[in-house]
């Protein structure tokens, strides 16, 4: 079956310590470039004011992840009180970002663990925010894996 129409949000799993995160509202990866602007002299024979235009070239690349999601007192996946045990380690944590029934992760690698957050409102569901940046380069970045075709026959 070929997919079609747009993408489930829901479908979109995140994974931390080989387990999805529990009770997961949302979560968001960011793919960022580090930049160095260059501005050089133009040529000789070059027109007055033509050096205004800067370039600029990529010096290094990072991902972050953040997600929110629900306290549940049942949980089995990787929930709030797993994440503050992993929080409180201090050492990196393997994550994969990857679509529901597929095993084939599209971001995957160690990152820690930046921040967390919980709120705990009056007479409302308490929530959870975490932050995560990677620590080194993924062990996958692979872009054909986003949207997986599952059992696609032409």
């Amino acid at each position: 079956m070929v997919k079609t129409g747009y993408c489930n949000g829901s479908d979109m799993l995140l994974y931390v310590g080989g387990k999805a995160i529990g009770s997961c509202t949302s979560h968001t990866t960011t793919f960022n470039s580090e930049t160095k602007e260059r501005a050089v002299k133009p040529v000789a024979s070059a027109a007055m004011a033509s050096g205004l235009w800067k370039k600029k070239g990529v010096i290094g690349l990072s991902y972050s992840i953040s997600a929110e999601g629900l306290v549940f007192y049942n949980e089995t996946e990787f929930g709030y009180k797993a994440l503050v045990a992993a929080w409180k380690a201090g050492k990196s944590v393997e994550v994969k970002c990857m679509e529901r029934e597929s095993e084939k992760p599209y971001l995957a690698g160690m990152c820690v663990i930046a921040s967390l957050e919980r709120t705990d409102p009056a007479q409302d569901d308490s929530t959870y925010s975490i932050s995560l940046e990677n620590d080194g380069e993924p062990t996958t970045l692979d872009e054909t894996a986003i949207t997986e075709e599952t059992g696609a026959t032409e």
